[in-house]
């Protein structure tokens, strides 16, 4: 059987003063394994900043392509919210076919494009009410114009038959011999 070493960090002076590089290099290793950062800070009494500075100072490679964040298109957004609400997939087969590590960001993505869609369709009904007035206006004015042109050509056989002394208009009704 194995005796283990008892590794001893030289102990901080005041709360100014730095870590022992063992403890931290320690502390990042534990980290990487899979210790969640917020148990490592209660367990060390280190701030979330001050791990946080660790990890990206002495995080292994691994570990940083491991937690580089993605960015989505918008486009790839859509995409994925629509197959959710079209129901062709789940969440969380989104979640797995698109290597995305959360849930919430998902759900986000959906809340977020329900609203624009709710945004959309009520600026669409002021773009459809607008359009139906400016429709109605111009069928209004239309009318109009038809009218008075039908005044003006009036008008004008009124003038002609009193210059050049013809009934220009037609009588209607049965001819009668």
């Amino acid at each position: 059987m194995k005796k283990t070493e008892q590794v001893h960090y030289a102990v901080r002076e005041n709360e100014r003063s730095r870590y022992d590089k063992r403890l931290v290099m320690k502390i990042v290793k534990e980290v990487e394994n899979g210790l969640p950062r917020k148990e490592a800070t209660r367990i060390y009494g280190l701030g979330k900043a001050t791990l946080d500075v660790w990890m990206r100072n002495y995080g292994s490679e691994i570990y940083h392509e491991a937690i580089k964040r993605r960015s989505y298109t918008k486009l790839e957004k859509r995409t994925i919210v629509s197959a959710i609400e079209q129901g062709r997939m789940t969440v969380n087969e989104a979640k797995i076919a698109y290597q995305i590590k959360n849930e919430k960001l998902i759900n986000e993505w959906v809340r977020q494009y329900k609203d624009e869609k709710v945004n959309i369709c009520s600026d669409n009904e002021f773009v459809m009410n607008k359009f139906d007035l400016i429709s109605k206006k111009a069928e209004k004015e239309s009318l109009q114009k038809a009218e008075l042109q039908i005044k003006a050509l009036n008008t004008l056989i009124d003038v002609a038959g009193e210059q050049l002394k013809i009934d220009i208009r037609k009588k209607f009704g049965a001819r009668q011999s």
